[in-house]
C-alpha cells in the first residue's frame, strides 16, 4: 500500500464506511460458499439456496457464465455490493483457478484489503501461494479464514505455523476452535471473549453467541465438554506465548494476519469474519497514478477500469467495464474525462452489482465498484477523472504462458472471428497476436483452461465454432527501445513479428535461445514479459 501518512485528514462518513476486498483462495477452499455467506448475512439474499438461482441446482449467484454453472468454478471476477451493519462492502470474487491468475492480479489492484480462505485439512496450497505472492506484491492487508473446520483438520498450531512460514506473516489468531472435525462446537471469540457455538441442524442460522468473562468463567463449564475445555485453556495459553496480539497498524502493512476459523457452509464464523473486516479492515486508500497520487478525499471524481466484461447479458452484445472509484462522490449522469482519448463521456447507466443481478447506481462513492456499459471505448488500465490528465498506474498485462493458432470452422467467417477475438483481447481474457506474415491470429493465455473457456464463449456469444491449434511459437515479448532500433530489429526478424491489439511490437519466440540471441545481438532493444496496460 502507499505511503498513508497518519496526519491525513478523517475521510468524509461516506468513504470512510467503504470495505472493498477481495477473496483468495485455492479451487475447492470454500470461496463461492464463503461469498454466499456475505450476502446472506448482508441481507443481500434471503437464503443460502437462493444463491443457487432460479432453480438451476449449481448455478451460485456469483458464477454467471454458462461454463462457471456447467464446471461449479469461478471463471472471470465478479463485484457484489452490500450492507453490512453500518459499513458498505464491496466484495470483489476471484477466480480459484491458475488459469486464471491475470484476471485475479488486475482485480486486486481495484480492492484495499484481501480476505484469504485456506481449508483446514489442506492448509496453505499452491494456488493460495500464488495469489498471497500479489498481495504482498502490493502490500495488501490481509485477513485470513481458515473453513471447513466442522471436517477432520490439522492441528491448529500446525496450521498457523504452515502459514508463518511459506507466506513469511506473522498470525495472530482473532478466534480458537473447540474441537475439530464431528468433535467442532465452534469458537472461542478472542477478541471479545465470547463463546460462539455452531447450529449443525440449521446451516442458515447464525451462531450462538455467549458472553464470558475470561477463560476461567464457570459458565465455559456448562457449554464445553470438559477435556474440550481442558484443551482450549491449554492451547490459548500457548497462543498467548507464541503468538503476536492484533497489531492493526501491521495488520494494514500487511505483514501481519489475523485469523477466524469456521465452517462457511454452517455458516459459522462467517459473522465474526465480517465484524473484523468491517472493524479492522483498511479504508478506502490512496491509489498511485502519474503524475500524483489520488486521495481518496478528494472532491473530484476519479477511478480506473481493472476488468471488462462483454457479453454479461447474452441477449444485447454488451461489455461492462468495471471501474473502482479512486476519488471523489459521483452521481449518474456526471461527464468524465476518458484520459486515454481526451474525449469526454456521460455516465448515463452506470450499474451496481449483486452478482449478475444489476441496478441503476444513482452515486457512488471513492471505494465503490460500478460497471459503466459501453461499446469499447473504455478498456482494462483506463483512467476516468474530471478533466484532470492523470493515469493510474500499476495494472499490468502479463506475457502469455500458452501459444496456439486458431482458426474458424467456417472459413467464410474468418471477419467474425476477428472482431470476436479482438472482444477478448480488450476484455484481457486472452492475448492475441496478428503475425506480420501470413494471415491468422495466435493466441496467448496463462493457462490451458482458458482455451477451452474461449472456444466455449465465441460459439455461444457469436455463433461461430473455432478451433485451436498447435503454433510453432512458444511465448511472446514485447519489443521496446528506441524508434530506430526497435525499426531495424522488427525488418530483420520478420517471421517472428507480431502486433498486440494495442497494434505494439510483440516478438513471438520458440525458444529460449531466441530471446538469448536478441539480447545479444541486438543491445539496443529490450524484450518484456510485462507491459503496463493501454499506456
Amino acid at each position: 500500500m502507499l505511503d498513508t501518512a497518519r496526519n491525513r485528514p478523517e475521510l468524509p462518513p461516506e468513504i470512510a464506511r467503504r470495505r472493498t476486498f477481495a477473496i483468495i483462495s485455492h479451487p475447492d477452499a470454500g470461496k463461492t460458499t464463503l461469498t454466499e455467506k456475505f450476502l446472506l448475512f448482508g441481507g443481500a439474499i434471503q437464503m443460502a439456496g437462493q444463491v443457487r438461482a432460479k432453480g438451476e441446482a449449481r448455478r451460485t449467484r456469483s458464477d454467471f457464465m454458462a461454463m462457471e454453472k456447467d464446471r461449479g468454478i469461478s471463471v472471470s471476477a465478479s463485484a457484489m455490493s452490500f450492507d453490512f451493519r453500518d459499513y458498505r462492502f464491496n466484495l470483489v470474487d476471484t477466480p480459484g483457478h491458475s488459469d486464471f491468475s491475470e484476471d485475479t492480479y488486475r482485480t486486486l489492484t481495484a480492492v484495499d484489503a484481501a480476505v484469504m480462505v485456506i481449508d483446514g485439512a489442506k492448509g496453505v496450497e499452491s494456488q493460495t501461494q500464488k495469489l498471497f505472492e500479489v498481495c504482498r506484491m502490493r502490500d495488501l492487508p490481509i485477513l485470513t479464514f481458515c473453513n471447513k473446520m466442522d471436517r477432520e483438520s490439522r492441528d491448529v498450531f500446525e496450521i498457523i505455523d504452515e502459514i508463518q512460514e511459506n507466506l513469511a506473516i506473522d498470525v495472530t489468531p482473532a478466534s480458537w476452535p473447540i474441537g475439530v472435525g464431528r468433535d467442532f462446537l465452534g469458537c472461542y471469540d478472542i477478541l471479545r471473549d465470547r463463546l460462539e457455538l455452531m447450529d449443525r441442524a440449521d446451516r442458515n442460522r447464525v451462531a450462538e453467541s455467549i458472553e464470558i468473562k475470561g477463560l476461567d468463567d464457570p459458565a465455559l463449564a456448562e457449554h464445553v465438554p470438559a477435556e474440550l475445555l481442558e484443551k482450549l485453556r491449554e492451547d490459548l495459553e500457548m497462543a498467548r506465548e507464541l503468538l503476536p496480539p492484533l497489531d492493526i497498524d501491521a495488520m494494514h502493512e500487511g505483514s501481519l494476519t489475523p485469523i477466524w476459523f469456521g465452517s462457511a457452509i454452517n455458516s459459522f464464523g462467517v459473522k465474526e469474519l465480517m465484524d473484523g473486516i468491517a472493524n479492522y479492515g483498511p479504508e478506502p486508500q490512496i491509489q498511485s497514478a502519474v503524475p500524483r497520487q489520488i486521495l481518496p478525499e478528494e472532491k473530484k471524481v476519479s477511478g480506473f477500469v481493472f476488468k471488462v466484461q462483454a457479453n454479461m447479458d447474452p441477449k444485447h452484445r454488451d461489455r461492462v467495464a468495471f471501474v473502482r472509484l479512486a476519488s471523489g462522490h459521483f452521481s449518474r449522469g456526471m461527464k468524465l474525462t476518458h484520459v486515454r482519448s481526451k474525449k469526454p463521456m456521460a455516465i448515463t447507466n452506470p450499474v451496481m452489482f449483486l452478482a449478475s443481478d444489476r441496478e441503476l447506481a444513482e452515486e457512488a462513492w471513492a471505494g465503490d465498484i460500478i460497471g459503466i456499459p459501453n461499446h469499447g471505448q473504455l478498456r482494462i488500465g483506463d483512467t476516468l477523472t474530471e478533466g484532470e490528465a492523470i493515469r493510474v498506474t500499476g495494472i499490468p498485462s502479463f506475457a502469455p504462458e500458452l501459444l496456439q493458432g486458431v482458426r474458424a470452422g467456417d472459413p467464410m467467417k474468418a471477419k467474425h472471428l476477428e472482431k470476436a477475438l479482438m472482444q477478448f483481447a480488450e476484455e484481457g481474457a486472452a492475448k492475441v497476436f496478428k503475425p506480420s506474415i501470413g494471415s491468422g491470429f495466435v493466441v496467448g493465455v496463462v493457462g490451458q483452461l482458458q482455451f477451452e473457456v474461449l472456444a466455449s464463449r465465441i460459439e455461444l456469444e457469436y455463433g461461430l465454432p473455432v478451433r485451436f491449434e498447435g503454433s510453432q511459437f512458444t511465448s511472446a515479448r514485447w519489443v521496446n527501445g528506441d524508434k530506430q532500433a526497435v525499426e531495424k530489429f522488427v525488418d530483420s526478424n520478420k517471421q517472428h513479428i507480431a502486433h498486440d491489439h494495442d497494434g505494439d511490437v510483440v516478438y513471438l519466440t520458440r525458444l529460449q535461445w531466441d530471446i538469448d540471441r536478441v539480447e545479444r545481438d541486438y543491445p539496443d532493444v529490450r524484450l518484456t514479459a510485462t507491459k503496463e496496460m493501454m499506456v
